[in-house]
């Protein structure tokens, strides 16, 4: 079955409002949306995944900090932002993950830019990658095989995340600057696949 034909079936459905608790406007959504702004919202506060996972931002056009919004109620911040280090209310953006796959998924961590170094191959969750192996706390690159991950910056998947897939990039995140339009340091130091 091809990503059309998901969407078509329902594969991937978020409603959105645009306050917290599920209150004011809302509008349900089986495909990305760029910038509520353009759907007379004025931000969005509260979200009810149905389907499939999805990734929020903080501004429009897919740009700012990122949240993995797996099937679940997102009241208010909290829930989606859990122990990160950075504080978003409210989310202009969102769109579907489309290559999730709990099951086959598979990404090659490396000690240098650009594929360079040592590597290190995964297929599971990691809340510690230092206490799995990895001798630092930075990960200069990244390279997904399968599926789509969250990184995050802190053991015990806290701080900044960093949604990487298959399908975006071809899976190559040549620097950290590739992991996320907000990425200011390449530390990692958790990692796990995103849930379909």
């Amino acid at each position: 079955m091809n990503t059309q034909q998901m969407e078509q079936m329902g594969q991937f459905k978020i409603t959105v409002w645009e306050e917290e608790n599920f209150q004011g406007k809302r509008c349900e959504f089986m495909l990305a949306c760029q910038n509520i702004m353009e759907r007379g919202f004025n931000k969005i506060r509260s979200f009810k995944v149905e389907n499939g996972p999805w990734v929020g931002f903080e501004y429009p056009e897919f740009q700012g900090q990122q949240f993995v919004l797996e099937k679940g109620d997102y009241p208010r911040y909290e829930a989606w932002s859990g122990n990160s280090s950075y504080r978003t209310e409210h989310m202009l953006s969102f769109r579907p993950i489309k290559c999730a796959n709990h099951s086959d998924s598979k990404v090659t961590l490396y000690e240098c830019e650009d594929f360079q170094g040592r590597k290190f191959e995964i297929c599971d969750d990691y809340p510690s990658l230092q206490a799995m192996g990895w001798c630092s706390k930075e990960v200069p690159s990244i390279k997904v095989s399968s599926g789509a991950w969250v990184a995050y910056q802190f053991p015990g998947y806290r701080g900044y995340q960093y949604i990487l897939e298959r399908d975006r990039h071809q899976g190559e995140y040549r620097n950290y600057n590739e992991y996320s339009t907000q990425a200011h340091t390449n530390q990692v130091q958790s990692i796990r696949r995103i849930q379909h």
